[in-house]
């Protein structure tokens, strides 16, 4: 199974509410959850999806290498330790979190790592997240692109983030968009509102819509059963190229994920 182009996120959902969106998304017919192990809730997703119905070959299930484990003796261990709190022998994807801060530790060293997980498998696919240009290019030259099934970086209405964008595309590397909603921003946007009414819909819907048309997977989160529900309908929404262009005009390069120890933006 490739990356779906519809995934559940889980950032910020702990303890009983991470059970409760997992099974809800389950139920509703979500079935590529996305999770990390800086969440804090991978033994929750794993417990969700244990108790679920939905047979787990059908499930597409992503983690994440926090920056404590990007040493070469170290990330395989984590792994293996969030494999046992998701209750699986696998995951379908593993993503280096973020590049390790100030590059103390080389690209080489954790992608060599995390293609050893893989050839040992513990996960059948790698990728990578909030990777820079230069951070793709030293992925790119340690295991080869085609190695790599995606890198997540943030993509909303607000942060369109081109340069990245264009180089992925340019190299044939999916992008998966998160934080795709702007946390909630796009809900009080006078332009998505606009449209939104005109095809009978909501601006969440509209935002999620415009990213697909575009070719990037997506992860929305909600602990809402209405909303995980409705999200599901971006897959049905077709936005004219007039609307496209309109909501790519909203871009004023505003960064909602930007931690102390990020890498310098392209």
């Amino acid at each position: 199974m490739s990356l779906p182009a519809f995934g559940l996120g889980t950032f910020r959902l702990k303890d009983q509410q991470a059970i409760d969106s997992v099974t809800m998304g389950l139920e509703l017919g979500y079935r590529h959850i996305d999770t990390a192990q800086i969440y804090g809730n991978e033994a929750e997703v794993g417990q969700a999806i244990a108790a679920s119905a939905v047979a787990r070959d059908d499930l597409y299930l992503t983690t994440k290498i926090w920056t404590d484990n990007l040493a070469g003796n170290a990330l395989i261990p984590s792994l293996k330790q969030s494999l046992s709190k998701l209750q699986t022998d696998y995951v379908d994807l593993t993503l280096i979190h973020w590049p390790s801060p100030k590059d103390e530790i080389q690209v080489s060293e954790y992608m060599s790592a995390l293609l050893e997980a893989k050839s040992q498998g513990l996960t059948r696919e790698i990728g990578i997240s909030n990777f820079t240009i230069r951070h793709m290019q030293q992925a790119f030259e340690t295991v080869g692109a085609e190695q790599i099934a995606t890198n997540q970086v943030e993509i909303h209405p607000y942060l369109q983030n081109r340069k990245v964008v264009e180089f992925a595309r340019e190299n044939g590397l999916q992008l998966t968009a998160y934080m795709p909603l702007a946390y909630g921003k796009v809900m009080n946007d006078a332009l998505l509102q606009r449209i939104a009414e005109s095809h009978n819909s909501t601006p969440a819907l509209v935002s999620l819509a415009w990213l697909l048309q575009q070719g990037f997977a997506v992860i929305p989160s909600s602990t809402k059963r209405s909303n995980l529900q409705s999200n599901l309908q971006a897959m049905n929404l077709k936005l004219s190229e007039a609307e496209m262009a309109e909501i790519t005009q909203l871009d004023c390069g505003e960064r909602l994920a930007n931690p102390g120890f990020a890498p310098q933006w392209d």
